[in-house]
């Protein structure tokens, strides 16, 4: 009790201070959760044990399990999104757009194995919500290549494009029917290429 008096005579700084160390606390908790039991074991229970904290400080931050598992794949999401809006060519810019769009799409299944089940779990049961920031920012950054293309109605085949690099779609196709990373990935390239050809056709 006495260190919470303590916290409320800080001010601002030192609450934001103390509410940004304790975000990062529960995220690192909630990734080695996942690490190493899966997403289906992560509670807000285990969260809150494993940083050391009361149950309602997970409450706090990111209002219940939904939000904790949005946020963990925000924290996922960021360094790729760093990679393909900032990063080095073929992904980042500097390359053609039928490169970037290429490596952007095996960039998305590589990143599976250690980020899938973050982004199947964080998704909605009917699949990812198109309003979600991170899925916007992918279907601008597909627009914007395709444009670049002149693909015929960009918008529309970056919703296309988006919904093959699904999580739970590539996450069902993986370990559901056993189709490796280079499978995929060769698919993703014909798509794209054909998009690439098909541009300026009636």
């Amino acid at each position: 009790m006495q260190g919470e008096g303590l916290l409320r005579v800080t001010g601002d700084d030192g609450e934001r201070t103390d509410a940004a160390r304790n975000r990062r606390l529960l995220l690192d908790a909630a990734a080695e959760i996942v690490a190493a039991c899966g997403p289906d074991r992560l509670t807000t229970d285990a969260v809150a044990r494993r940083a050391g904290v009361g149950k309602g400080t997970v409450f706090r931050r990111f209002g219940s399990r939904a939000g904790l598992l949005h946020a963990l794949a925000d924290e996922a999401g960021r360094s790729f999104q760093q990679a393909f809006m900032a990063g080095p060519p073929p992904l980042g810019p500097g390359a053609a757009p039928l490169e970037r769009l290429i490596a952007f799409g095996e960039a998305s299944i590589g990143r599976m194995l250690l980020d899938g089940q973050i982004l199947r779990a964080a998704e909605q049961r009917g699949g990812p919500d198109p309003e979600h920031p991170t899925q916007q920012l992918i279907r601008l950054h597909l627009a914007m290549l395709l444009r670049e293309l002149e693909v015929q109605d960009p918008e529309l085949a970056s919703y296309q494009l988006a919904a093959f690099l699904n999580a739970g779609l590539l996450l069902h196709l993986q370990e559901h029917r056993g189709m490796s990373d280079a499978r995929l990935a060769a698919s993703w390239r014909v798509l794209v290429v054909g998009l690439a050809a098909a541009r300026g056709r009636a």
